[in-house]
């Protein structure tokens, strides 16, 4: 088909004395982006024909005549046969002029019932449905190779900190299970958010509803929908589907730029925590000795235009009075780019963490540098009837001395001890490892390997409920 041969006139250009102006045809034409919504707008034109001729609004030969010829246009879109036209400004309306090259006046009776203003909304609802149901088994993938690899680090040492500063001992495992419940949160909000999405708004017309005896339950149970729009005025209109899923794109983003940030911080020499293999990391121009870890580092900085894509979405929509404005066309750039993001993000974690190879001499170090233990033996106090706050300030008073005399709690004998609190005994010993510490705290949620190994278990039967292979999340 060449694009000499397709024609440009505009349906709606009967009112109009002058042609639009060259400019402004190029600037409103949303066609270079909207034309990825291709295959949504072909099969709604196909469920909305279908649906015409069961209510008897144009007969069964011509809903076959048209749907036969929408095959035909989707058949030569795959191929890159297909001329998209500027002129013919959108998705919707490259798609129908074909369409009437091919079939002549039976595809001019395809929009009977509708407008374009529905139209885009089914569409880009259909689309983004399509896109979730896409990003569910790639953020399956990553929840389970982080599943995979805490498994591997159940008994693993590590400092945990608080301010950047060491705190607690931890066990890489619990911290792993940590990023795991991030994503977690993640996967509830994209499975409530594609409920919301899965509303059909096609039927409501421009704004109003359309005269035809219509049967949109029809056309939704063709299209999958759960269910239909309420009103044809908020429907025309409505984006908080593509703002909801802006926005888990926007927290998911968080997510993973303070994983990024660990990672980044880890893998310098002077955490030396972990290694990043090299297929995920870039080298220097100028510095031969360089392993720069680009991907965790560009996962980072993805999240800033994220964030903007949502403030986008928020701006765009706060001011519009009901129904549809062209201001509309601006909802797909924004939304198109944060499914292309997440989806490159998630799949480069995915690919990314489990050939992560923990350094665990450097990490169990780490961990028995600043006084990880202090709260063990604040703890142990406790047990001994000595009040917390008491407790708190021998303790500290302890950490001082180490401080000051260049050793570790655990290194000072039991009668240096006794000098800081004379109930101090022998058994102190068993908190004052890292191993104790952090067998100590075996209770649901905490660190001690075996809550850790009972959270990997429980995690593996949450994924397997929500990403059963029949069901869709």
């Amino acid at each position: 088909m060449s694009q000499d041969s397709k024609t440009t006139s505009k349906p709606w250009q009967g009112r109009f004395s002058e042609p639009t102006d060259a400019f402004v045809e190029a600037f409103t034409a949303s066609v270079e982006f909207d034309k990825r919504l291709y295959q949504q707008d072909i099969s709604g034109s196909i469920a909305h024909a279908k649906m015409l001729a069961k209510c008897g609004i144009i007969s069964t030969d011509e809903a076959n005549k048209i749907n036969q010829g929408l095959e035909q246009i989707l058949e030569e879109i795959v191929a890159g046969q297909f001329n998209w036209s500027i002129a013919l400004e959108d998705v919707h309306m490259n798609i129908e002029a074909r369409l009437i090259e091919i079939t002549g006046d039976t595809g001019k009776k395809l929009h009977t019932g509708r407008s374009r203003n529905d139209q885009v909304a089914t569409d880009l609802r259909l689309y983004l449905r399509d896109q979730i149901d896409a990003i569910s088994p790639i953020l399956l993938t990553l929840q389970t190779e982080l599943l995979n690899l805490a498994e591997k680090e159940v008994n693993t040492i590590m400092p945990g900190f608080t301010h950047l500063q060491t705190a607690q001992p931890v066990t890489f495992g619990h911290h792993i299970m940590a990023w795991f419940n991030m994503l977690d949160r993640d996967r509830d909000r994209l499975i409530d958010c594609r409920k919301r999405v899965n509303v059909m708004p096609l039927g409501s017309a421009a704004l109003a509803g359309t005269s035809y005896p219509i049967d949109r339950h029809f056309t939704a149970q063709l299209l999958g929908f759960d269910t239909v729009s309420e009103n044809s005025l908020d429907a025309v209109s409505d984006r908080d589907f593509a703002i909801e899923f802006a926005a888990f794109a926007a927290i998911l983003l968080v997510h993973l730029s303070r994983i990024s940030e660990e990672l980044v911080l880890w893998n310098s020499s002077q955490f030396n925590f972990i290694q990043l293999p090299d297929r995920f990391c870039t080298g220097s121009s100028i510095m031969p000795q360089k392993k720069n870890p680009d991907v965790p580092e560009l996962v980072r900085g993805k999240s800033a235009r994220i964030f903007g894509n949502l403030t986008s979405l928020l701006t765009l929509m706060k001011a519009q009075t009901l129904a549809y404005n062209k201001d509309n066309q601006e909802d797909k750039e924004p939304l198109f780019d944060s499914i292309d993001n997440v989806k490159g993000c998630l799949r480069a974690f995915a690919d990314m963490l489990p050939a992560i190879v923990p350094n665990r001499e450097s990490m169990l170090q780490a961990a028995k540098a600043g006084f990880s233990t202090a709260t063990d033996l604040a703890d142990y106090l406790v047990t001994k009837d000595v009040p917390f706050r008491d407790a708190h300030e021998v303790v500290g008073k302890a950490v001082a001395y180490c401080i000051e005399n260049n050793c570790m709690l655990d290194e000072l004998t039991l009668e240096k001890l006794k000098t800081f609190s004379s109930i101090i005994e022998k058994d102190v010993y068993e908190r004052l490892t890292l191993e104790g510490s952090v067998n100590s705290r075996n209770h649901f949620g905490a660190t001690a390997p075996a809550q850790v190994k009972s959270a990997i278990k429980n995690a593996r039967q949450s994924l397997k409920k929500f990403y059963n292979a029949d069901k869709k999340p």
